[in-house]
């Protein structure tokens, strides 16, 4: 992605669950600096994105587990698939292909928004009722067209 296009790489969700709207936030900056990142910085921004990950999805898997959330385990699929395909890339940038790393950055600022929308939510939804007795709400201001 070109420098031009990091406005519109917002991955972050806001899904109405505090934890979890905070680690898509981390998430969304760890992304956005990869990104923004030359070549040369590169490695050293997809290490903490992976590191990330990691500590992202293990907080989600083990919600997932203490509550028994009813669909979890494609959930909990889906976010090894992700760590499996780290694992795969950071050796390959460390390497030096820099490109197989911005790639695997790109591809996940593109499938993160439908995960949260679809996956997130869900538990988000499950984390809130057992927390709060009811559904998140998430107040979002709108942007005019100049924003």
């Amino acid at each position: 992605m070109q420098p031009s296009q990091l406005a519109s790489t917002s991955t972050s969700v806001v899904l109405g669950y505090g934890p979890m709207d905070d680690i898509h936030s981390e998430f969304d900056a760890l992304v956005r600096a990869a990104l923004a990142s030359s070549d040369d910085e590169f490695h050293a921004r997809l290490l903490p994105l992976i590191a990330h990950l990691q500590s992202h999805f293990g907080a989600e898997d083990d919600w997932m587990r203490a509550t028994e959330f009813p669909p979890r385990d494609c959930h909990i699929d889906e976010h090894a698939a992700v760590l499996r395909s780290a694992d795969e890339v950071e050796p390959l940038v460390a390497a030096g292909q820099v490109g197989v790393g911005r790639s695997f950055v790109e591809e996940l600022a593109r499938w993160f928004p439908g995960h949260a929308d679809y996956l997130d939510s869900a538990l988000a939804a499950w984390m809130c009722k057992r927390q709060y007795g009811g559904k998140p709400v998430v107040l979002q201001r709108r942007r005019g067209p100049s924003a």
